[in-house]
């Protein structure tokens, strides 16, 4: 059995922002970005090291993968991993509630 992505409630609301927000211009390029971040988080199945660590946790397991303006966070949990949340590059890191004060 391969490698299976699951999204965190956190990422999940980020998909969902992320769709509403451009949504206001185009329901086509929102979808078509959906789709984009998406297909890029499937790329991980093939190579779970693909991002590189991210350098607000002392832990190997949690990396990041930059993609357009996002960064897509995820941690590597056993045979599974884990997309904590996709944060835009404009916003501040310690405003994501997916990363707690603790971990910077």
């Amino acid at each position: 059995m391969g490698l299976i992505i699951v999204f965190s409630l956190i990422a999940k609301d980020d998909l969902k922002n992320i769709f509403e927000y451009i949504k206001r211009d185009s329901v086509v390029y929102a979808r078509k970005e959906i789709t984009a971040i998406r297909f890029v988080t499937n790329r991980l199945k093939a190579n779970q090291y693909l991002g590189k660590k991210f350098e607000n946790f002392n832990n190997e397991f949690v990396r990041e993968l930059v993609f357009k303006n996002y960064r897509i966070i995820y941690e590597i949990i056993d045979q599974r991993i884990v997309i904590l949340t996709i944060h835009h590059h404009a916003r501040l890191i310690s405003n994501n509630p997916a990363i707690t004060d603790d971990d910077l």
